[in-house]
């Protein structure tokens, strides 16, 4: 196995369990837990759940993997607030969405391989790049899946 293919199954390995850890907490947590906020003020659950969908789509033209699935979702749950949009989907919606799009998106990343995680992302210029080589698409992964651990957490509030 070559250093590069070492270094993206250590960072997939840690990405799909964040994922399956995000399913079993979904499917242990009711419609009306994540109506709830995680803390007092914060965001609801569904909110939460509505902006990892968004944000996971977000990463597909970020990787030249094509255009987002749902980008009505982006607005909803990353340039809003929550709670600042009257009609949201339900929670029901958003579980059958995640479930696709973890799916969809899993099978995009497959076809990606060792060293082309090592390119450029689509934000970044080749001119850039040279000067950033950290600017990559596995950087894109390692940064999305601290910020899925970091929902995560804040959703394991609502058990």
């Amino acid at each position: 196995m070559t250093a590069n293919a070492l270094f993206v199954k250590m960072i997939f390995d840690r990405w799909n369990a964040l994922l399956k850890n995000c399913d079993t907490l979904l499917d242990a947590l009711s419609d009306e837990q994540l109506q709830q906020d995680v803390s007092p003020g914060k965001n609801r659950g569904i909110y939460l759940l509505g902006h990892l969908i968004a944000v996971h789509d977000d990463m597909m033209p970020l990787l030249g993997l094509g255009e987002k699935e749902y980008p009505a979702l982006f607005d909803v749950f990353v340039k809003s607030a929550d709670k600042a949009v009257d009609t949201i989907p339900t929670a029901a919606e958003l579980r059958l969405l995640w479930k696709k799009q973890v799916e969809s998106m899993n099978q995009k990343l497959a076809t990606i391989s060792a060293d082309a995680w090592f390119e450029k992302h689509t934000a970044v210029s080749a001119e850039d790049f040279i000067k950033e080589p950290h600017r990559n698409k596995l950087n894109v992964i390692i940064t999305r899946t601290t910020h899925l651990s970091y929902h995560l957490g804040q959703l394991a509030l609502l058990k």
